[in-house]
């Protein structure tokens, strides 16, 4: 009974919450969906709306609750979408998503029921489709295109917090035209750009029983292989609980509720604590995501191209690479913020420091010492031709069959005696871990805890200079 449950959920494109196909594993697994969420590890998120035309420094409070006066200022005369998507491909980013609406409503494809889009500007003479084009752009250079939907701001409209602004009749037939406004355009999004590895409502899309409009139906009916980030009653991953790109460790993909930003308190004193860890004890799989924009450095924290950041906020190397061991290192998947300017482009500092990125991940992870895999081991050895320094390991998990290992530890054989180079606790899709120079021929990881029989996917080692 319990594997047809899985099953019917697996078709609903749903996390199974009680024992699985598994048998042998009480916990959750990941959903189809979901498992494209990890398998990814690293994304893109194409933030552009009309003040990055308006050359002022970006103030989102500002930006929440006074429209844009003169919406021809949208003007990107050399818009590349080849070009966003190929410097993203360069950093290794295996899915990208564009802000469609964001806090201003203004909406980036040639919507049909909100007339506050493309049709109304002069640019391309008013036949402008950015959705179109970037969807068209993931899928030539095969890339996972994903759309972000805004919904709990529009400036124009008056929408604060979700809610229409005013007191009475007024307000109240304002709100129900926004909600079924909101439900129109996410049908479009659906219907109109091919298959979609996510839909993401920043801030949610609320309670459908009161001020949010009733998108998750539509999501399932039009794209029920898609991603879907969130409302109250559904979130097929989590926000790690920062902006700093990283996540806390232990981070475990089990969490206690479906809802990732539940207001319950059963179990979850601190919620942003919960969120950078997970629950290893959680009934649900809502794995973790960390994310940040590039252009962070020097007290930046932009999402948005501002004017004159071009040569001090994106973030070093260095940064990038702590980050990347931090997030996917953690079982944990990474999305970077990117900004194209008002030419429409990627600026080529941008674009440049990606590339690079890209190649210090494959420099550093892309060929180890040593691999092996193994099923139902609690020791896993690795023999070296000869004895070499290595500095890094890398563990993954069959997570198909849920997180199983509650504790390990890697050894090295020293002078003929097993010595413990590192120790961790979740694993999951990931685990990245550098640890002191160590010169052996032998390594070994051992599972010291786990729920049930160990999937080892992958055992690797590395020396990174």
């Amino acid at each position: 009974m319990k594997k047809i449950l899985f099953t019917f959920l697996l078709l609903l494109g749903m996390s199974c919450p009680v024992a699985n196909a598994a048998k042998d594993h009480e916990g959750p697994v990941p959903a189809a969906h979901q498992l494209k969420w990890h398998e990814a590890e690293l994304g893109v998120v194409f933030h552009y709306d009309l003040h990055v035309f308006d050359g002022q420094v970006y103030g989102q409070g500002n930006n929440r609750i006074t429209p844009v006066e003169d919406y021809n200022i949208f003007h990107p005369d050399s818009l590349d979408t080849d070009q966003w998507i190929l410097a993203a491909k360069a950093a290794g980013a295996k899915f990208a998503i564009l802000t469609a609406t964001h806090e201003t409503g203004f909406g980036l494809w040639q919507s049909d029921v909100n007339p506050y889009c493309l049709k109304a500007v002069k640019w391309r003479d008013g036949k402008g489709d950015i959705v179109r084009d970037f969807v068209n752009s993931c899928r030539k250079y095969d890339v996972q295109p994903g759309i972000y939907i805004g919904i709990r701001w529009n400036s124009l409209f008056g929408i604060h917090n979700f809610k229409a602004e005013g007191e009475g009749e007024f307000a109240r037939n304002r709100q129900q035209w926004y909600k079924r406004l909101c439900e129109r355009m996410v049908e479009e999004i659906c219907t109109r750009y091919g298959e979609l590895f996510m839909i993401w409502f920043d801030g949610g899309a609320d309670d459908p029983k009161g001020l949010g409009p009733d998108v998750e139906p539509i999501v399932n009916r039009y794209q029920p292989n898609c991603l879907f980030y969130h409302n109250v009653n559904r979130a097929d991953l989590r926000w790690g609980g920062s902006e700093s790109g990283t996540v806390g460790y232990p981070c475990w993909s089990s969490f206690p509720y479906p809802y990732s930003h539940s207001n319950t308190t059963e179990g979850a004193i601190d919620h942003n604590k919960l969120l950078a860890h997970g629950d290893p004890e959680g009934k649900y799989w809502v794995p973790a995501m960390a994310d940040t924009p590039l252009r962070g450095y020097n007290g930046r924290h932009e999402w948005f191209w501002e004017p004159g950041d071009d040569d001090r906020a994106v973030y070093p190397l260095a940064n990038l690479m702590d980050m990347y061991e931090k997030s996917v290192g953690r079982n944990a998947t990474l999305m970077v913020g990117l900004t194209p300017n008002p030419q429409g482009l990627i600026p080529s500092g941008d674009v440049a420091r990606l590339k690079e990125w890209g190649a210090e991940i494959r420099r550093r992870f892309g060929t180890p010492l040593a691999q092996t895999a193994a099923t139902g081991k609690q020791k896993v050895s690795l023999k070296l031709d000869k004895a070499q320094p290595v500095n890094y390991y890398l563990i993954q998990e069959d997570i198909t069959q849920g997180e199983r290992i509650r504790a390990y530890r890697v050894e090295a054989r020293v002078d003929g005696k097993w010595i413990t180079v590192a120790k961790g606790s979740s694993v999951g899709h990931k685990r990245i871990e550098a640890f002191p120079e160590t010169e052996a021929r032998e390594f070994r990881l051992v599972i010291e805890q786990s729920t049930a029989e160990p999937q080892i996917r992958n055992f690797s080692i590395f020396s990174v200079k």
